[in-house]
This record gives C-alpha cells, structure tokens and sequence, in this order.
C-alpha cells in the first residue's frame, strides 16, 4: 500500500473513534511530520487543519525552521503557530524533559484553538525503536505494546496515522512530489538512547528482527494486553468503589488475584487519580502493592495509599495539587474536577489546603479523611475560601468528575 493510502485508511478509523471539530497537526519540519501536513492538507478530511510546531531553542537555527514549516503550511492554506519552550536547566534527560515539554505546550495549544485530534508522525521505524528501548528498560506487556495508533488523554486524542509507514517509505513519497524537508542534526547524535535504537535496529534486520518484525510483536503484546486490562476490569468491578474522588479497594480482594492483575488495577487507579498518562515505575509499583498487603500505607504517582478498615484509599496528594494554577470557576481542575455555582466574579478553583480546611468546621461529619480534603478542590476569591463542597462547606456549590474521569471502571477498559 502506497503511504497515501495507509495515512487515508488510517484517518478514516481515527475520525471516526474521535470526531473531532477540528484537527492539529504536529510538525517539526522533519520529513516524518512534513509529509504528515501534506498528505493532510491533500486528503480532503472534511475538516479544519491547524499547525503547530514547537521551538525548544536548543541548538541555532530551530527559529528559521519553525518559521519554514510557517511558510509551507501558508502554501497549503494552513493556519500554523511557533510554540516555545525555555524549561531546559542543562540537567536530566534531554529528551525525555523536551518531549513531555512538547506534548504539554501542544496540548494546551490544541485546547485553545478547538483541536479534539493532534496527529503526529511516527512511522513504523519509530515504533521499532521504541520497542527496542522498552525492551532494554525490561518493560513488560504494556510497554512492549508500543504505541498505539490512537490515544485518548483527558479531552484530547493523540493519532499516529503514518504508524504503518516506513521513515524511508515517507521520504521517497516526498522526493516524488517534488517536496523538501529539514534534517534535524540531533537525530544522528549517539548520546541519545533513541539514536543508538535506531543504529541497531539496522543490524538487528539482518538477523531478521526487522522494522515489521517488532512492529508485529507490538500488536500480538497490545492483544494479550486487552485480555490483561479485563481481568483487572472484572476484579475493579467486585472489589472498588468510588468516594469523594477518592477509590477505595477491598483489599483481600486485591490480596487474592493475581500479581499481574493486582499491579494493572493499581496502575490504572492510580493514573486515574493522578491523571498521568504513563504508569509508575514496576519496582514501585510492586513495593506498593506489597505495602498494601501489609497494612502499610505509600505515596506514588502524586497519590496517596493508605489502608483503612479492610480496604485500601487512594486519593490524591496535597503536595501534588499544592502549587497547580488555580482554574476559572467553571473549567477544569486538575483534569478531574468542576465546580458549579452562583455567580462569582473574580472566583477561582484551587486546593483546599491546610489553610482552608481550618475554615470547615464540620469537615469530619463528610467522613472524608483529612489526607483526602486538603487536595479536594475549593472556590476562592482571592485568598478568601468561598466553598469546599467535599469538606462540608458547599455553601450552594456542587463538586463533580468531570465527564470521562467520573467513572474508574469504564476508563479502566478504555485505556
């Protein structure tokens, strides 16, 4: 199949499961990404384009490039904007801080401008490479799955359209029309783990562990991985219950599965409560679930697990909410909750707190545990406390899961 018709084939099934009202496309400007914006702006997808691309000011020269993706995107009639990012102190991993700097910059930009679906442009090579990197790290079923063609986080979807293309595949198609890109110098530099990945697999093909080949792997690992999530789906649906926010789990239950079974349904409330997309290290996660058994309480992920009567709460961490950006009355906050009522100008959402909690007088009568409500979320004004809902303090407003995060089983089997 030529790569216009596995990226056609590709939208059909990703606009079909998202539906969006507009869609963003992430180019940087290499040729995975520009024959993503061509290819895009040629299909006729029936609806709105936009573009982003992000400057991490890293090297000279990422300016112009950004602005020759601005130029190449006019010609195709697209809108298109230049993100920046300044968060890199010269310490860490390189590429992993630049790459979640990256995805959150694109996905605020995609909540601003109406963009439901961002597509990106990895190819079959990346997905090899990513497995190969997964497979030194000694991750398991999950992460030897790869990446999926599309991935729902919160309000948005991530697609990958091009994931069943080869890199040299795209370039070809590119050279034909008659169309340039830019060759980002980074991505021949072996420090890097992905360039070393990428320096093997060619090797690892002549041994017949080929691009497909792992690509290949990938679907069998993500098949065994539907049979996983619902075992841990059918052992949430007898052994957790949803309070305040918070997930409580009967713990001989949890005790009695399986190790496999028991991580999965850990990992997925706690990324449930946190909100993040990726799951805990397994190392902590085993120590958690150990603790769990014995009575121990842990904290992981931006929560807290603490054992209490025969199950076990997870809820989330003060110190994890402590310093978000207080949310307008009426938008999100910390991707979970939504608060609703009278009219308040200036009013905002942001943590309870130890300061606020002092205010609740009858906070014990909620039967909420401490830990939990200095996280839950309360309407200021300023640094005046208005309301805590979930503290005894509603005061006529209303504290709710936002749509998607309001129901642990059925995000469990949708993730």
């Amino acid at each position: 199949m030529t790569p216009e018709g596995a990226f056609a084939r590709a939208m059909a099934d990703l606009i079909a499961q998202s539906r969006p009202a507009a869609i963003g496309l992430a180019v940087s400007g290499g040729g995975d990404s520009m024959a993503l914006m061509q290819m895009a702006a040629r299909a006729g997808l029936g609806t709105p384009l936009r573009v982003v691309t992000v400057d991490h000011g890293l090297r000279d020269g990422s300016a112009d490039e950004a602005r020759q993706v601005g130029r190449e995107a006019a010609g195709l009639g697209l809108a298109h904007e230049t993100l920046r990012w300044q968060g890199w102190t010269g310490r860490g991993n390189l590429q992993n801080i630049a790459r979640h700097a990256r995805r959150r910059l694109i996905g605020d930009w995609a909540r601003r401008s109406g963009c439901a679906l961002i597509l990106t442009g990895h190819t079959l090579d990346d997905q090899a490479e990513t497995l190969l990197m997964r497979l030194a790290r000694g991750s398991g079923v999950d992460g030897l799955g790869g990446m999926a063609p599309l991935r729902r986080e919160r309000d948005l979807f991530w697609g990958r359209p091009l994931l069943s293309v080869r890199r040299a595949a795209l370039r070809h198609w590119l050279r034909q029309h008659g169309l340039g890109w830019i060759d980002d110098p980074s991505n021949d530099d072996a420090r890097f783990d992905r360039v070393r990945a990428r320096q093997l697999a060619g090797t690892l093909a002549d041994l017949g562990l080929s691009a497909e080949r792992l690509a290949g792997m990938g679907e069998h690992m993500r098949a065994a991985r539907r049979v996983l999530d619902a075992a841990a789906g059918a052992l949430a649906a007898r052994a957790v219950r949803q309070a305040a926010g918070d997930l409580l789990i009967d713990r001989a239950a949890l005790a009695g599965a399986e190790a496999e079974t028991r991580h999965r349904l850990l990992a997925a409330a706690l990324g449930w409560i946190s909100g993040r997309s990726y799951r805990p290290r397994f190392a902590a996660l085993a120590d958690a679930a150990a603790a769990a058994g014995a009575g121990e309480a842990r904290s992981l992920h931006g929560c807290l697990l603490r054992p209490e009567r025969g199950t076990l709460r997870i809820t989330r961490e003060f110190r994890a909410v402590r310093d978000l950006p207080p949310a307008p009355v009426g938008q999100d906050w910390d991707g979970r909750w939504r608060l609703t009522g009278p009219d308040l100008p200036g009013g905002h959402v942001a943590a309870l707190g130890p300061a606020g909690l002092a205010e609740c007088a009858d906070w014990r009568a909620s039967g909420v545990p401490r830990a939990a409500l200095l996280s839950s979320p309360a309407v200021w004004q300023g640094d005046r406390l208005i309301a805590a809902p979930l503290a005894g303090a509603a005061r006529g407003w209303r504290a709710e899961l936002v749509r998607g995060r309001d129901d642990f089983a059925g995000w469990l089997i949708s993730h």
